[in-house]
């Protein structure tokens, strides 16, 4: 009797300790997918993409600061922002102006040798700088970062701090910063200059949470009716169909095509573009991935990749 009390006690155990074992097992080899997952988003943001490929240009480089404010500067040093032109004392012809239709990193700096041969980390006179916009001074941004092995991506959404009460369009940069095991936003835009006209209270080399808003984040306040989408867009253009194309281009972001903000497929038109029910259910999909984040990065991957609606058209 008393045996087979032994026995079945020590088969219960047995049964315990292998139980535990494969549990741990499991725990063990989920945490090293999470953590390969982690690693492979991090190489994908690495790598350059079609616009922000600048091997052919690295001698103009120079010896690129390590810090986040150190290469805002560089960005901020080599490019005019081409509605703070005057700001800066500079007059811009309409050629010049032009110039805010380089959407490849690499044409930027053939235009920025162009107006001065010096590498990029000499600050040039305002009117010897490549002139742009917002989405150049991220892309500009994510370009060096992902040519010294840093994670980074542009996003196009909107931003809390141009004008009070109002969702202004606008880009920023995201890093990796791997000391926080988190992602940075950046607004390279912003220098003295600017910080104190818009009398700025926060750091610009990492926004506190709310200054800006994604295309996704965007477009779910306007869905679910606790934003006025006429609050959202620039100048005169405004309202739902101005948040669509946000989502759409910062989708396209985060899959490196950092497009021009004029730039347009069928699902980012103008006011009277019509959205379909089902171009509903795709956009809030959208949405929601972006929301959701890295975690569902080989859905937001493979969306892009199966369904042309999302990308620019083949002769773009």
């Amino acid at each position: 009797m008393l045996l087979s009390r032994v026995w079945r006690f020590s088969t219960y155990f047995v049964l315990l300790l292998i139980a535990v074992s494969l549990l741990r097992g499991q725990s063990i080899n989920e945490e090293d997918d999470i953590e390969e997952d982690v690693m492979d988003i991090l190489d994908y943001y690495k790598q350059p993409g079609m616009m922000t490929s600048i091997t052919e240009y690295a001698d103009m480089l120079g010896d690129l600061p390590a810090g986040i404010s150190g290469l805002c500067r560089v960005v901020q040093g080599t490019m005019l922002h081409v509605f703070w032109a005057e700001e800066y004392g500079v007059e811009l012809t309409e050629d010049r102006k032009k110039e805010v239709n380089l959407r490849r990193v690499e044409d930027m700096l053939v235009r920025i040798a162009e107006l001065d041969e010096r590498p990029i980390t000499e600050a040039r006179r305002p009117e010897a700088r490549v002139v742009g916009n917002c989405r150049d001074y991220a892309v500009f941004l994510c370009a060096l970062l992902r040519s010294m092995g840093i994670p980074a991506r542009a996003r196009c959404g909107f931003a809390t701090y141009f004008t009070p009460g109002k969702y202004e369009d606008h880009w920023i940069c995201e890093y990796w910063n791997a000391e926080d095991e988190r992602w940075v936003q950046v607004d390279t835009q912003l220098d003295s200059l600017q910080l104190d006209y818009l009398k700025i209270d926060f750091d610009p080399h990492d926004l506190p949470a709310g200054k800006f808003l994604n295309g996704g984040q965007a477009w779910q306040l306007c869905r679910s009716g606790e934003v006025d989408p006429d609050l959202f867009g620039i100048f005169d253009m405004k309202g739902l169909w101005f948040v669509q194309g946000d989502l759409v281009r910062d989708f396209m972001a985060l899959n490196k095509v950092e497009v021009l903000p004029w730039d347009c497929n069928e699902l980012m038109g103008g006011p009277d573009l019509e959205t379909a029910p089902e171009d509903y259910k795709l956009l809030d999909r959208i949405a929601d991935l972006i929301c959701t984040g890295d975690d569902v990065f080989s859905d937001l991957r493979l969306i892009y990749e199966s369904n042309d609606r999302v990308r620019m058209p083949a002769d773009w």
